[in-house]
């Protein structure tokens, strides 16, 4: 064998009794066949074989079956992002004059793949009040194909009763799609509770360090898997084994990352909902908050993600007083290392419900900074907010 075809060609190195704790990350496009008959025959190889980069490499295949393994399904798929995972979960199973019912608390990108794509390509778009099985008996018909939940809502942080939803579109013949990224598969487990299809926005908990893109779905039968395994070929989408490592990597520190989360987080509830400038705390494990029965049905846990209503004299100040913050980031997304926050809007993203309260909602989510210093933060926080109310007071007075 000549040099240049030495620098080539990988030669075989044993192996035997090379036994390592962390996953090899398998880069490949490419996979090689040992015969003629073995490639002519790959498409036989079934969802467990290898034919192609991207439709899956050990590396993948290794957080795939993690995922699934938690989730309690039977097949995870990984997709480039949280919001990939949305949109691919309900594209194979909706076609023109087919009908989509989604919780209005739905992440806000989801509503607008919906109202942008899935109208375009002929599908009815239809929204439901999360927490009413009356509304969503009344709005469920015979073309009806996905009813789509998110439990905790975004932002308002609504727990949907996903039995009693599941139990409805199952009697109409559609497939129930859950959202399940502020509690990971580690504090609930919707597939368990009668959803067909959960995704998880990998992004954030289960990556763990704000470093990576990735989003998974996992499916509840069999019959499931071909259709979204299709899809995700026709519309060439893989993820990287590199990002597919580091999310092995973060996954084993998941269960202490999100108690040390989800612990600072009550910590700090506790002293925030006591404050003057806060109308109300939004966090479902907090007894005497909408859905705080079921979540205790539900639920094996918390995050460490939570909102904060205002008061009506204090709205106006939060934006501009959040610059004073010097541990907490001001930033989307959530699950990192760092405590981020973020003002949300609300009625822009409610067709089915109304939100009555002022329209900036606080979403915190706790990292795994010492409580104290988040505290602090918040204290500086709020003190700025209650100087900008005084010096507007004394403005007006003027």
């Amino acid at each position: 064998m000549k040099d240049l075809t030495q620098c080539v060609v990988t030669p075989d190195v044993n192996v035997d009794g090379f036994e390592a704790l962390g996953v090899a990350t398998h880069r490949a496009s490419t996979i090689v066949f040992k015969s003629a008959e073995a490639y002519a025959t790959r498409g036989q190889r079934g969802h467990d074989g290898y034919t192609y980069g991207l439709y899956g490499t050990p590396t993948t295949r290794t957080l795939e079956a993690k995922l699934t393994a938690l989730e309690q399904g039977v097949r995870t798929f990984l997709v480039p992002s949280g919001q990939a995972a949305n949109a691919i979960a309900a594209l194979p199973f909706l076609k023109i004059g087919d009908k989509i019912l989604i919780a209005d608390t739905a992440y806000p990108p989801m509503r607008d793949f919906a109202n942008q794509d899935l109208a375009r390509f002929g599908v009815e778009v239809a929204y439901y009040d999360p927490v009413s099985i009356e509304d969503l008996t009344a709005k469920i018909d015979d073309r009806t194909k996905l009813v789509w939940c998110e439990s905790p809502g975004s932002t308002t942080m609504e727990i949907q009763d996903l039995p009693a939803i599941a139990d409805v579109a199952h009697r109409y013949g559609a497939l129930v799609g859950c959202d399940n990224t502020w509690a990971t598969p580690l504090n609930y487990k919707p597939l368990a509770f009668g959803a067909d299809i959960v995704t998880e926005a990998l992004t954030k908990y289960v990556s763990g360090h704000s470093d990576l893109l990735m989003g998974s779905i996992t499916v509840r039968s069999e019959d499931l898997i071909t259709p979204i395994r299709a899809t995700l070929g026709r519309f060439g989408i893989g993820v990287s084994p590199d990002d597919a490592s580091l999310v092995l990597r973060g996954m084993e520190t998941l269960g202490v990352r999100l108690k040390h989360a989800a612990d600072g987080a009550l910590r700090l509830i506790d002293w925030i909902g006591r404050h003057p400038l806060v109308e109300r705390v939004l966090f479902p494990a907090l007894p005497g908050t909408q859905g705080h029965e079921i979540w205790k049905r539900d639920f094996l846990g918390t995050s460490g993600v939570f909102s904060v209503v205002l008061t009506s004299d204090a709205v106006p100040h939060a934006a501009a007083a959040l610059d004073v913050l010097k541990t907490i980031a001001i930033g989307a997304s959530w699950g990192g290392t760092r405590s981020l926050i973020a003002p949300m809007p609300v009625r822009q993203n409610r067709t089915a419900t109304e939100w009555k309260q002022d329209d900036l909602v606080l979403r915190i989510s706790v990292g795994l900074e010492d409580p104290t210093d988040l505290q602090a933060d918040i204290e500086a926080f709020f003190a700025e907010i209650l100087r900008r109310t005084s010096q507007a007071k004394l403005v007006r007075a003027s």
